[in-house]
């Protein structure tokens, strides 16, 4: 199953990628957010697949932002704050895996758009 956006049919899945994406916001550390915002890049977009057991299958940059070092901080990121919720049941009855695509941007706070 892929979230590509905010829009689903599902309302369950909408929910699960944006608590997803508040765990992602609300515990990466400021100083990491302030030490990356500093450095001129382009917002990557980044697809995370998240399996039904809250485990990461995969991180996959769509769009790096053309620097390493944020790159490599983003996968961090993600891997640091794992393991992500496990799909509420009737979720896991249809989908073992969800792909999230969002892309990033660091400022005072990451934000995933």
């Amino acid at each position: 199953m892929r979230l590509w956006g905010r829009t689903d049919s599902n309302p369950e899945r909408i929910e699960y990628a944006e608590a997803w994406e508040r765990k992602i916001q609300f515990n990466t550390p400021v100083e990491t957010v302030r030490a990356l915002s500093k450095r001129p890049h382009t917002p990557p977009m980044v697809t995370v697949a998240i399996r039904s057991d809250g485990s990461v299958e995969s991180i996959t940059f769509v769009t790096s932002s053309g620097v390493a070092e944020i790159d490599d901080a983003i996968r961090r990121i993600i891997e640091a704050q794992r393991p992500y919720p496990r799909f509420p049941p009737l979720m896991a009855r249809d989908v073992d895996v969800i792909e999230i695509r969002r892309s990033w941007y660091f400022s005072d706070a990451v934000r995933l758009q």
